[in-house]
Order: C-alpha cells, then structure tokens, then sequence
C-alpha cells in the first residue's frame, strides 16, 4: 500500500494529534526551548491529561495556564489532576480549539497535523498580539520562517516572519545546505526520542518513516546531497515494501508531477 493508505488505516484521532500524550520530559524540554516563565499566559491547545498545564505551573511557575481539548473525558482527568496539585491559576476548556478565544496568550503549544485544522487556526494566530510565541512539533507553521529551531520543536513568533518558499522554510528547520541521508536519520531520530514514552516499542519502525519522509521533502525541493538515491535509503524503501507492504518510492518527484 502507499504510505498515504498506511496513515489512513490508523485512528484518525491519532493523526489529528488528539490521541498524542507527550510524556513529561517532552513538555520540560519544550519549555526551557521556549524560555516559558513567571509573566506567561501559557495556552495548551489540545491538552489532554492536562500534564503540560500542570508542569507548567509547577515546574515553570506561569502566571496563569489554560487547557483546551474536545475530549470532555480527558477535560475531566486534567480537572482531577490540578485540583489535587492545588492550583488556582489555570483554566480548562471543552471546546474545539477553533472556536476558543486566546487573545490574552503569551505562550502556544499547538501540535495538530490536520490541515483543516492549521489553516482556521493560522487566521486566528496572525491577529495575536506582537510578542507571543507558537511552538510546533515537528513542522513549522505553513508559510512562516522559524524564529528558533531545537529540533523537532520550533518556534514562531508573532508577527510571523513569511517564508519565500517551501524550500527556504526546509532549510531553516535543518540548518543545512543539503540533507543528507546521515542528516534525515538524526533529525528523525531526535523526533523518536522527544515524544517516545518509557514503554515503546516501535521507535526504529518510526524512524525509519521519518527519516525517509525528510529525505524525499529534501529530494524533490532539490537540496538533497548529490543527485543519486543513497543506497541506504534504497535499502530502507525495500525493507518497507518487502516486509511491511508500504510504499514511499512514488513519492519521489511527486510534488513535481503534481
């Protein structure tokens, strides 16, 4: 099967990023990233469990911490969870992210991979108030230049900084001239280890994915290194066709035909 067909056979609530829990070493790092502080108004949009509010306060001693999630049950263990930390300073929201105000935000978590989703919530971010930070996971916000990369978190800041093209925004993200193959795997694997919990058991299979996924972005942008296919990465499209039955080969100058 393409890949496409392989993402669309998972929980949809997955690929949304509404079934994502990062675990707690994940949001400390996201935090130092952010140099999140005592006069922030933090917003998490798309909470869960309320663990990145609750550290957020506990650890970061923000000025106030705000969830939002659609998931009335996970509204409610984040509810169980701050009320038995003591907190006073925090807010939590049942709504869809798309209809919440956030004016008053200084700080954004925002990792949804839905593009419904970014697009409505980019008309909202742009009338932000100067100064207020946008961290992602993984990709950028479309369109924008990064203002600060710790891969895989990344950094807008408003006003947004508008990138001329995709491959001007890719390159901003690696900080790199080309990718190669050995460039794709470590940025892959950066990902892996930033959102992996104590007990997973498929973090190669992951990286394998994103490291290949990196590549052929960089491939058809035209800033791969060299203008053969790696023969590692040859090896790994076999591995995922032969033994998983997945093919990423197509996407090869896909955008191009496109």
């Amino acid at each position: 099967m393409r890949i496409e067909d392989y993402l669309a056979s998972l929980p949809q609530s997955i690929l949304s990023g509404q079934e994502v829990q990062l675990p707690d070493n994940a949001f400390r790092e996201i935090f130092r990233f952010v140099e999140l502080g005592k006069k922030d108004i933090f917003y998490h949009l798309g909470c869960g469990n309320g663990r990145g509010i609750s550290i957020a306060l506990e650890d970061f001693g923000v000025k106030k911490a705000v969830g939002i999630d659609i998931d009335g049950k996970k509204i409610s263990l984040a509810k169980k969870l701050l009320k038995e930390k003591n907190f006073s300073n925090y807010a939590l929201q049942c709504h869809d992210i798309r209809e919440v105000n956030f004016s008053d935000a200084t700080v954004i978590l925002f990792w949804f991979v839905d593009q419904q989703i970014i697009e409505n919530m980019m008309e909202k971010f742009v009338s932000l108030k100067s100064g207020c930070k946008i961290i992602t996971i993984w990709g950028p916000l479309p369109g924008c230049l990064p203002n600060k990369v710790e891969f895989p978190f990344i950094l807008n800041t408003i006003p947004f900084k508008k990138a001329n093209n995709l491959k001007e925004q890719l390159l901003a993200v690696f900080g790199t001239d080309c990718v190669d193959f050995v460039t794709a795997w470590e940025f892959a694997e950066r990902y892996t280890k930033a959102i992996r919990l104590p007990d997973a058991d498929n973090d190669r299979f992951l990286t394998i994915i994103q490291s290949l996924v990196i590549w052929i972005n960089a491939k058809n942008l035209g800033i791969a290194c060299g203008d053969e296919i790696p023969q590692s990465i040859q090896t790994y499209i076999s591995i995922l066709r032969t033994f998983f039955n997945i093919d990423v080969e197509y996407l090869l100058n896909k955008n191009l035909k496109d």
